[in-house]
């Protein structure tokens, strides 16, 4: 008896203390991929969930120190599915914290389910500005950029370069559309205007004509600076450089373009995150891959800040002024309390190199410089957050 209560005193004063497990779950929600003209290769199947798992090996060192073991259960949800019926099931087994990679309908059906209530979410794919501002949801949070960091991104450049006269062509597709709204919109935001405009014909197939077309079809355009071209999926904008009318830079979906992360982002120790990406994964680390290795590596900071695994304590200190996350982009990345949206330097690049880190040198702003990138407070339209000036 005498042994035994020496050896549960050494337990309680020494002894090895039992590992805490963390659940974390990725959720994703496959998408029929639309039909392109280009037959170069599409999204890999593992995109943003390599992301999630060379985070989860990133952490784990950290985790044994602290005696965290942390778990990531992988849904991967076929197209045809039942999104919501999967998710539910997910919050009924335990799901508290999760990495989401679904369109906005989905994530948005998910935050409101009842049983989420409680949960944390983090959107690492859909990029819709509504999300942070009408649509926003209190128990999801974005580590993905809007689509208006990365106009603002790009507008910054324009006008940094004094690129004052520009032209438009906008695809056909609903996302296009959108891009062509979010770029108008910074063009206002940051003093400049477009010089013309043209919408870029559905049926038109560049594979067999881009030399002849597309010097006709940007005949008539205004003179202009620099070429803007609005094509999310990436369909015909790859035709555009080199064949328009007048001899002018691209940017926008194709030439420059703002991205969240891109294999050409070197600096500030990113060269050793690209190499064990490649190394993990075998291919390059895309903007979806860093968006989810980001939420991990968010969530990794604030439980070891914080001492809990809670999910709101979690999301409090995240939106807090405390949280400070290590990106690889120069700078700590942070979440705006007025609508959930991670913080962060956009790359401006082209396909072999960085032109630019956004925010700009001379772009100011009262408190955050990366609050010129995105929907500033005063702007937001989300009410879910308490956080409307």
């Amino acid at each position: 008896m005498h042994k035994a209560f020496l050896t549960a005193m050494a337990l309680m004063v020494g002894g090895p203390a039992a590992a805490e497990t963390v659940r974390l779950d990725w959720l994703q929600h496959q998408v029929t991929p639309p039909v392109v003209l280009s037959n170069l290769a599409g999204d890999p199947a593992d995109l943003g969930l390599a992301g999630a798992r060379l985070s989860l090996a990133d952490i784990a060192t950290t985790g044994k120190f602290l005696k965290i073991d942390w778990a990531l259960h992988e849904t991967v949800v076929p197209p045809e599915a039942d999104f919501l019926a999967a998710a539910q099931r997910l919050l009924a087994a335990g799901a508290r914290v999760l990495i989401v990679r679904a369109p906005a309908a989905d994530l948005l059906a998910l935050a409101d389910l009842p049983e989420a209530q409680g949960a944390l979410i983090f959107n690492t794919a859909a990029p819709e500005p509504r999300l942070r501002a009408e649509d926003c949801r209190a128990n999801v949070l974005h580590t993905l950029p809007s689509t208006a960091m990365r106009t603002d991104a790009l507008a910054q450049q324009l006008r940094a370069k004094r690129w004052e006269s520009l032209a438009l062509i906008t695809g056909p597709q609903p996302e296009d559309r959108a891009f062509a709204a979010a770029l108008k919109a910074s063009l206002t935001k940051f003093g400049l205007s477009l010089a013309g405009e043209k919408d870029w014909p559905l049926s038109a197939d560049m594979r067999r004509s881009g030399a002849a077309e597309v010097p006709l079809f940007t005949q008539d355009l205004p003179e202009h600076d620099l070429l803007l071209v609005a094509d999310e999926r990436g369909d015909f904008a790859r035709y555009i450089p080199f064949n328009t009318w007048l001899p002018r830079p691209v940017a926008g979906s194709e030439g420059l373009t703002a991205k969240g992360w891109t294999e050409v982002v070197e600096d500030y120790g990113a060269a050793q995150l690209q190499l064990r990406f490649r190394s993990a994964a075998s291919r390059p680390m895309q903007d979806a891959d860093f968006a989810a290795w980001a939420a991990i590596a968010a969530i990794s900071d604030a439980r070891t800040r914080t001492g809990t695994a809670d999910p709101a304590a979690l999301r409090s200190f995240l939106l807090s002024d405390k949280a400070r996350i290590a990106a690889f982009l120069g700078q700590p990345v942070s979440f705006r309390p007025w609508d959930g949206q991670m913080r962060q330097p956009m790359p401006l690049v082209t396909e072999r190199a960085v032109v630019a880190m956004a925010p700009l040198e001379g772009f100011l702003h009262q408190t955050n410089e990366l609050d010129t990138l995105g929907t500033d407070r005063p702007e937001t339209l989300c009410t879910a957050f308490g956080a409307r000036p």
